[in-house]
């Protein structure tokens, strides 16, 4: 598939637009220099709908659209558990994880553990998410970007890969958190428009050009087992979203680590001018979420009428842009581009956070604010360098890259999840029981993939969270607590929301109750 010349005007027209707005908006008042908390949040004055839409453009990358789409046409509809359910996530991140961070004038997740626990436990946690951010995120969206670059322009993929990766640095590295989130909202804006774009055309033609509605009502008598939330053990994708334990088990652990207690993500919030405005931006988040499954798993559904027998599933989405006319392709891969581009830049500027903020300071404490937002540009073109070199060794043989980051990850979020949980609501967690859970999670982890290899991975990651929770629990009660160890405030922390939050959540939460029931 090759763009038009009119297509390819509309997505350089794109990358030029959003390097300038970058630039534009990341520019300082006269005599004014950039210190550390201008540069890594975006000097804690981000919006709310910065802060929304920030967070969606993060989290929705390549191995989101396509991978999301893919799973679309080989399982259905299914696969939007991870969309819906993040939904509810992001409301309980609101109400309660955010305001004790805020209270707490946090940078990084290092540093509340820090300040939690201690210093062990934070220079553990910031190497873990280094390598994770580094030879797991940023290589995983540069290789499976630069598939999608090189199916739809024809271009090398090395070529696309060295574009993809130089573009993100360079549009973010003067500016750092500010110009990635104040530019998200034309990203999402872009991502969502050519999003619903394909879907609309997508259900058009199912529908013999009689609207989207007939097409969708065609689409579910034609396929109809394709639109179950809750897979049945007998399906074959029971593994992979095993029935009621994606809505009572790990999914839920892995949104918490996810949405709550990762840099990348959490990064946004902390940005934030005030609580209220933080929760104001994770609640435009969830509404956002619920529309992601429209724009990502429907044209992956339409694919199973419009394209019966692709060889590989990942194959939907770039296989639905094909059937774009010239100027709306444009448009879509400008999109599929956006979403590139502002999650590349979103682990590259969290990168540079924690390896100057939980590293170079911490070594080098004398260093003035000029040098540490210089060490930290430096620190994301090295990254991306790291990335750009590591990912065809490690991505290149994998059929399915999104289950090379799951199996990376999943052995370390309950532990996550039991650290951070215990450290905002138990006082009597202490640095033996976060270091237990840490270890214990990968080791419990091991060991029952090792015992029960056909364990469906969710229901494995629910169950590794009890039993390093009880481990956690065990060893902090066994073990002496540091005298000052515990430096975080929760006593004068306030939970209580505005109204306009509780009727929003209000919402959201019936939304996705209502889906579940539709499509059950």
């Amino acid at each position: 598939m090759m763009l038009s010349a009119l297509d390819v005007v509309i997505v350089l027209g794109y990358l030029a637009g959003i390097f300038l707005l970058a630039q534009w908006v990341s520019r300082e008042k006269q005599g004014h220099r950039k210190n550390a908390q201008d540069y890594f949040l975006a000097s804690k004055s981000l919006p709310w709908w910065a802060i929304g839409a920030s967070l969606i453009a993060a989290n929705i990358s390549a191995e989101q659209i396509i991978g999301m789409s893919g799973s679309g046409y080989a399982l259905g509809l299914a696969i939007a558990s991870y969309e819906w359910m993040a939904a509810l996530t992001l409301l309980i991140v609101g109400k309660f994880f955010l305001p004790v961070f805020l209270r707490n004038n946090i940078y990084t997740m290092p540093q509340f553990l820090e300040n939690r626990y201690g210093r062990t436990i934070r220079i553990v946690m910031a190497v873990f998410w280094l390598i994770l951010y580094v030879f797991v995120n940023l290589t995983s969206i540069l290789w499976l970007g630069s598939i999608a670059v090189s199916q739809v322009t024809g271009m090398d993929q090395i070529y696309a890969l060295l574009l993809l990766g130089g573009f993100a640095l360079a549009y973010q590295v003067y500016g750092g958190l500010k110009a990635v989130a104040l530019t998200d909202i034309v990203q999402v804006s872009l991502l969502v428009l050519g999003g619903l774009m394909i879907t609309a055309l997508t259900l058009n033609r199912i529908g013999d050009g009689q609207g989207v509605i007939a097409g969708f009502r065609h689409l579910l008598e034609v396929q109809p087992e394709r639109f179950h939330m809750i897979l049945s053990r007998d399906n074959p994708y029971y593994k992979d979203l095993p029935g009621l334990g994606v809505l009572l088990g790990g999914l839920w652990i892995m949104n918490f680590s996810y949405w709550g207690f990762n840099q990348y993500i959490i990064q946004r919030g902390l940005a934030a001018k005030d609580i209220a405005e933080a929760q104001k931006g994770v609640l435009f988040a969830a509404f956002l979420k619920l529309l992601v499954p429209v724009i990502v798993v429907i044209p992956g559904i339409a694919a199973v009428v419009l394209a019966p027998g692709l060889s590989k599933p990942d194959q939907a989405y770039p296989t639905m842009m094909g059937l774009l006319p010239t100027g709306v392709l444009g448009l879509v891969f400008a999109a599929l581009i956006a979403a590139i581009m502002a999650s590349l830049a979103s682990k590259i500027n969290s990168v540079a956070t924690i390896f100057t903020l939980d590293f170079y300071a911490k070594l080098r404490p004398d260093q003035d604010e000029a040098t540490l937002v210089r060490v930290g540009r430096v620190a994301s073109l090295i990254a991306v360098a790291l990335g750009m070199l590591a990912a065809k060794p490690l991505l290149g043989s994998f059929d399915q890259a999104f289950q090379y980051i799951q199996d990376f990850t999943g052995y370390f979020t309950p532990g996550i999840t039991v650290i951070f949980l215990l450290g905002l609501f138990w006082k009597r967690a202490n640095e033996a029981g976060a270091l237990a859970a840490a270890i214990g999670s990968v080791l419990l982890s091991i060991a029952v993939r090792v015992m029960w290899p056909d364990y469906p991975f969710m229901n494995r990651v629910g169950v590794v969270f009890l039993l390093a929770l009880v481990l956690a629990v065990v060893v902090s009660l066994l073990s002496k607590t540091r005298t000052g160890s515990d430096l975080i405030r929760t006593d004068d922390v306030s939970y209580r929301t505005p109204t306009s939050f509780n009727i929003g959540a209000l919402i959201v939460v019936v939304i996705v109750a209502v889906l579940y029931a539709v499509f059950w």
